[in-house]
């Protein structure tokens, strides 16, 4: 298999071609950092594709893949679970692989006598080896690094106002300016927990890059994948409309909009009401939950608290109700109309519909009126 060393944005071609074109690759999934492996087992739900599909090469034209996660692991753990990080870490592996960093990265620099999160412990002193320790290990060594999960890609809920731990996300830790040995950036795939399709089908477009056959997925400026992301929820809800008639919610039985009380979805980039949750089934306002902006960087301290309605949202619903209101009323009407069949439905012989048969010889138009 090929191995490379570009490590910019700018490569040519040929340094391209050095850096994928693999028949194999592994992926490192550490879910050490402060987090409750809700991705883990979130992921597990994909089925376009799964992760059965991919570790088993299902999915044509991608990679073998070989996965460490110790939610998904066959092992009891142990140095048996270790083996190939550690083997990584020291620069052994044979094949190339990709970080998976799951949960918020602490500040062991601000950790007193102790430490905040560990990860097996050093061979030779026993001492444990922190999230941060193998991060500085692995993060330079792996052709491609992925975040997932809000806790990962921006600190998430460990990293809010008054925590002590200091927990930030993976890009402010290693630079948001990161470059893999693959020479690919961080990508965030967040969400609290992952929407499962968001995640393997992001994964899926780096393995096919790895394989030789596909671009670097594009991301936005806080290294999302665009084509998920690109959109707030708003734009996808399907309570949009009643937004735009003037017509809220009071309270969460309700299938109207729910601005009023406590959803941020006009602002935040998100696609799960138009993906679903499970199957393409759920997602936060479809099923009645208000959204609180899990996957963005300000969350959750620039979202709360959660159940008041968010800034700004008296002032729209106030400027739309006036229009909402006359929009309303005019397609009140339009819906009258469009509900009664045309007068030319009708038995009787005798053709009413205006349509004048030229062809057919001895009839009049006064008989076709």
């Amino acid at each position: 298999m090929r191995r490379g060393t570009g490590n910019t944005d700018t490569r040519s071609s040929a340094e391209t071609s050095r850096t994928t074109g693999f028949d194999e690759i592994t992926i490192l999934w550490i879910s050490e950092g402060m987090s409750c492996d809700g991705d883990s087992v979130a992921m597990t739900a994909s089925d376009r594709p799964s992760i059965e599909d991919i570790v088993l090469g299902l999915v044509p034209g991608l990679p073998k893949v070989n996965l460490y996660n110790k939610v998904l692991s066959p092992t009891v753990g142990g140095e048996e679970f270790l083996a190939p990080y550690r083997m990584a870490a020291r620069g052994e592996m044979a094949e190339p692989f990709i970080l998976v960093i799951e949960g918020s990265i602490p500040n062991e620099k601000i950790n007193g006598d102790g430490y905040w999160s560990s990860f097996g412990n050093d061979e030779i002193t026993g001492e444990p080896l922190t999230l941060n320790w193998w991060i500085d290990h692995l993060a330079p060594k792996a052709w491609a690094v992925m975040a997932v999960g809000t806790c990962a890609t921006y600190g998430g809920i460990h990293a809010m106002a008054g925590n002590p731990t200091g927990c930030m996300g993976l890009a402010d830790y290693l630079g948001w300016d990161f470059r893999s040995w693959g020479g690919l950036p961080i990508i965030n795939v967040p969400g609290c927990p992952i929407q499962p399709e968001n995640f393997m089908e992001t994964l899926t477009w780096v393995l096919y890059h790895a394989a030789g056959s596909a671009p670097p997925p594009p991301l936005d400026s806080m290294l999302r994948p665009q084509w998920l992301f690109g959109k707030t929820v708003h734009e996808g809800c399907d309570r949009g409309s009643y937004f735009e008639q003037g017509d809220f919610a009071q309270d969460y039985n309700s299938p109207k909009c729910q601005v009023k009380i406590g959803c941020w979805g006009p602002v935040v980039n998100c696609n799960v009401p138009k993906r679903g949750w499970m199957g393409g089934i759920g997602g936060c306002p479809n099923v009645g939950g208000i959204c609180i902006g899990c996957t963005m960087p300000g969350f959750p301290d620039k979202f709360m608290p959660f159940m008041d309605a968010p800034p700004g949202s008296s002032l729209s619903s106030m400027l739309i109700k006036p229009y909402g209101v006359f929009i309303r009323r005019m397609r009140g009407f339009t819906n009258v109309t469009t509900n009664k069949e045309p007068k030319w439905h009708h038995n009787r012989p005798i053709l009413t519909s205006g349509y004048d048969p030229r062809w057919r010889p001895g009839v009049t138009p006064a008989q076709v009126r």
